[in-house]
């Protein structure tokens, strides 16, 4: 029976990040450590005529100001620079060159031995540029996109079935550019020790980064060792090696010398980022309700280097039934850096499109909104006519609906008040993957009782240290207290980098793995000591338990762990497991759920307060609920970022971010956040894993945006199709 998978068991971890004990990349020392300061380029696009750095060189305490005419070699074929998760196109190579690419990029390293000295040095760098023509607009430049691979094939005759169809409709969604903004700021701490290098980094993977430096750097793979023990939050921000820890490694190489680096709040928005995206979505629908035809095409920003892009439109294929569809996604370039992955990456933005488009359809149908999606609900993927492994869609809509009172819901807009206020009540669906990638794990069992679980998977602040001792423990039938779990190391055993919700799926069944190999040799041993009550045992049918190895069965009989080891003569056993998941193309995976929200809005003032959301999830099996429920009413904080708040603000004119901060770039606080209530649904899948889980941490954020922007509709009568929902939208 188990005793912690599945529980609300606190977070290992949770005593160390509270009392400051646990360090992030930022907070490691050295002796000697130099501080670098990076000097940013002003102008979107041309080239550095002249750095002058003459007067920061003078600056008492600065060693040395590193810029691409006189920066450590750096490798110069593209392959070079590739990391795990790169798109298509040459990445962007920190102090390369003198070719400016975007507003914002590193063309200095300031260097001293005091991190104001740094600061103050870097201002007195000065460059001259030659600056060329640049666009950083995708709406002004929506015209010139290029169309990328499909993300799913057509069906049918989409354009005949919509302009036959009995009702249609069809609209643009805007989506605006939004900055990740963690707790944590990017850093890199690098430390000297004759020619070898222990790199302390914020990544959400540290082999794909020390790979990247090796490759970069030309350095053999001993000579590097990256870590990343706790990270302050990334969020998808962390896939890819940022620039500070090419330009930390850069100077310590250069200065044979420890360095850190950390970048600014400011800095951060020269980082990856979620795209503006136009989203076009036409529904046609019969009288009754049912979808004749479905079109969704995404219009997005890239950089002019690279080819990032997620799927933004094919989402509907899981959700609704429909005989007519088509998907497009085409990319415009701008002078502008790389986007990346933000939570749930192309879900978050498509799918609020698409739920938008859902509740104007059932609107102009006279439907309830969820009555519409029961309608045309899909028991298939139709993209490739594949059942699921498992879909609890339908109790996510009837569990959240019951919870929230959506039957109370009178349909007519500006129907309901509180007061003064207008109440508004909306829903929306969610859809996310449930991926699984190989990961492996090392499990050291010492005849004490105590096991140590080493696997390289970053924990990005969403619980991976205590699912894999939760997992441990259970496998190994010992107290979580004698689980100790080490992560987040390049030298470990491999992971690949930590995103996409799959790494509690993967690291788990790593774990159960190399646990099962531990309780394999156990049996053996206990059958090969003298008398033993477990002489005749199948190896295969025993149990791990309270530090005793027993037989399952009638006739149940065990020995201690302790004993065992202690006549074979082990101090340890020690298994190292690389758990693959065998590809299975005849089911569709995915995470459903079904969001409902309460808004009230000031009807002279436009001020809107989300007062209440409903959240109801169907994710195969929660390993914690303690943590998974975290991660859920986070995901939905975050929702309301997207619908409300949350907007990177350009100035065409400059190509520059004109709201790089944490003050004019609005995020909610606490004073924006009521009630978050989290509902998992049952959801056993045997199909999809030996544990049944398929993850948590994008689905949360799918849909929420598009149920508070229904509720504001309903509230209201006004239709806001450009995010985020400001009053001076409502109040036009």
């Amino acid at each position: 029976m188990n005793a912690y998978v599945g529980t609300a068991t606190s977070r290992v971890d949770g005593r160390a990040k509270v009392t400051g004990a646990a360090k992030y990349a930022g907070e490691f020392s050295a002796n000697g450590l130099v501080h670098g300061f990076v000097v940013e380029a002003s102008i979107p696009r041309g080239r550095i005529v002249r750095i002058d750095t003459d007067e920061a060189l003078k600056v008492a305490g600065v060693l040395d100001v590193l810029t691409h005419a006189n920066r450590p070699p750096l490798a110069d074929k593209d392959d070079a620079w590739k990391d795990e998760v790169a798109p298509e196109g040459s990445p962007f190579r920190p102090l390369y060159d003198d070719r400016i690419k975007f507003n914002g990029q590193p063309i200095a390293l300031v260097l001293a031995e005091e991190w104001e000295t740094a600061k103050f040095a870097a201002t007195l760098v000065r460059i001259d540029y030659e600056q060329d023509e640049f666009v950083t607009d995708l709406e002004a430049e929506r015209g010139s996109a290029n169309e990328m691979d499909k993300p799913h094939k057509p069906r049918g005759d989409a354009k005949a079935a919509l302009a036959a169809t009995g009702l249609r409709h069809e609209a643009d969604y805007l989506l605006p550019t939004e900055h990740h903004n963690p707790m944590e700021l990017f850093a890199t701490t690098t430390v000297w020790d004759d020619g070898r290098l222990t790199v302390y980094d914020k990544t959400q993977g540290v082999q794909n980064v020390q790979k990247y430096l090796c490759s970069v750097f030309g350095k053999k793979p001993d000579e590097i060792r990256v870590l990343s023990p706790y990270v302050g939050g990334a969020f998808g921000s962390g896939l890819r090696p940022q620039y500070q820890v090419v330009l930390a490694t850069m100077a310590s190489l250069a200065l044979k010398r420890s360095v850190r680096v950390v970048l600014t709040r400011q800095q951060m928005y020269g980082l990856g980022y979620r795209p503006m995206t136009i989203e076009r979505v036409a529904l046609g629908a019969g009288p009754d309700g049912t979808l004749d035809a479905i079109t969704h095409e995404a219009i997005a920003m890239t950089s002019r280097y690279e080819d990032f892009s997620r799927n933004d439109t094919g989402w509907a294929e899981q959700l609704y039934k429909s005989p007519n569809t088509y998907f497009s996604h085409k990319l415009v370039d701008l002078d502008v850096a790389t986007p990346c992955d933000m939570r749930a990456p192309g879900a978050a933005t498509g799918v609020c499109a698409l739920e938008c488009a859902m509740d104007e359809l059932a609107v102009a149908l006279k439907l309830d909104p969820l009555e519409l999606r029961l309608k045309c609900y899909s028991d298939r993927d139709q993209s490739e006519d594949l059942p699921y492994t498992s879909k609890q869609l339908r109790e996510c809509y009837a569990r959240g609906a019951e919870a929230f009172g959506w039957s109370r819901r009178d349909p007519t807009p500006r129907s309901m008040r509180d007061g003064k206020e207008l109440v508004g009540w909306g829903m929306a669906t969610g859809v996310w993957e449930a991926l699984q990638m190989p990961v492996a794990v090392r499990i050291v069992l010492t005849a004490n009782g105590h096991a140590e679980v080493s696997c390289a998977a970053s924990d990005i602040g969403t619980g991976t240290y205590t699912i894999v001792a939760q997992v441990a423990a259970d496998a190994l039938g010992l107290p979580i207290e004698n689980i100790s779990v080490r992560l987040a190391d390049s030298t470990l055993p491999q992971a690949p980098v930590e995103g996409g919700s799959w790494m509690a799926a993967s690291s788990a069944h790593a774990v159960l793995a190399a646990a099962e190999d531990i309780r394999q040799e156990l049996a053996r041993l206990a059958k090969a000591m003298p008398d033993s009550p477990l002489a005749d045992i199948d190896t295969h049918n025993v149990t791990l338990a309270n530090g005793m190895i027993a037989s399952n069965g009638k006739n149940a009989a065990a020995v201690s762990i302790a004993d065992v080891m202690r006549h074979s003569n082990l101090e340890r056993i020690e298994k190292e497991k690389l758990n693959e998941f065998a590809e299975d193309k005849s089911h569709a995976r995915n995470t459903h759920s079904a969001v409902f929200a309460e808004v009230t809005v000031d009807e002279e003032l436009g001020v809107i307060r989300v007062t209440r959301v409903v959240s109801a999830v169907a994710a195969g099996r929660i390993l914690n609920t303690k943590t998974g429920r975290s991660q859920i009413m986070g995901s939905v904080v975050w929702g309301i970022g997207m619908a409300l708040h949350e907007e990177t603000q350009m100035d065409h004119r400059f190509g520059r971010i004109m709201n790089a901060n944490i003050a004019e770039y609005h995020i909610p606080v606490n004073a924006d956040i009521h009630d978050i209530n989290v509902i998992f649904v049952d959801e056993p899948d045997e199909r999809i894993n030996k544990l049944g889980i398929k993850g948590l941490g994008e689905i949360g954020i799918v849909g929420v945006p598009a149920a508070i922007a229904n509720a504001v509709y309903h509230a209201t009568g006004k239709r806001i199709r450009r995010f985020p929902i400001t009053l001076d939208k409502l109040l036009e």
